[in-house]
């Protein structure tokens, strides 16, 4: 996983995860990101700062962490570790459907199609356009990914 410093061009700046700098473009170029402060689909990459800590300033790696202190690389790795497991035990009863997420969702409202725990890919107009619907779905807290692209 990479993280991103993102910008809408309402100037929100937030941070994002993605797979590899390809699933970032393939995401964007698809609609399927969005600024979560204003809903803006205009997204970019902001200018990110590098964390470096300079010779002779670096903490005590057993010191507290402060609102102000940029987590330690170990602190970083358990906390994607954490969130990994958490989507995985959130995820092991439900479905990967990908890009039919819209048409299967959809199809069980209907009663086309036996209602079954589903998750996958949407646009944010398909998203949108199934909530207007009467769809009910929820966007998931933290990013998924493909099951062949974990890693």
């Amino acid at each position: 996983m990479i993280v991103f410093d993102l910008r809408c061009s309402g100037e929100h700046v937030f941070e994002a995860w993605f797979a590899s700098s390809g699933a970032f473009e393939d995401q964007r170029a698809r609609g399927l990101l969005s600024c979560p402060l204003c809903g803006d689909v205009d997204i970019g990459k902001a200018v990110m700062a590098p964390n470096i800590p300079a010779k002779g300033n670096r903490k005590d790696v057993d010191a507290p962490v402060t609102a102000t202190e940029a987590p330690t690389p170990a602190a970083m790795k358990a906390a994607i570790r954490a969130l990994a497991e958490a989507q995985a035990r959130a995820l092991e009863k439900s479905e990967w459907v990908g890009r039919a997420f819209a048409d299967r969702a959809r199809a069980m409202h209907a009663g086309d199609a036996d209602p079954a725990p589903i998750h996958g890919e949407a646009t944010i107009g398909e998203a949108k356009a199934l909530a207007d619907e009467g769809v009910a779905i929820a966007p998931l807290p933290f990013p998924v990914v493909p099951p062949e692209a974990i890693n």
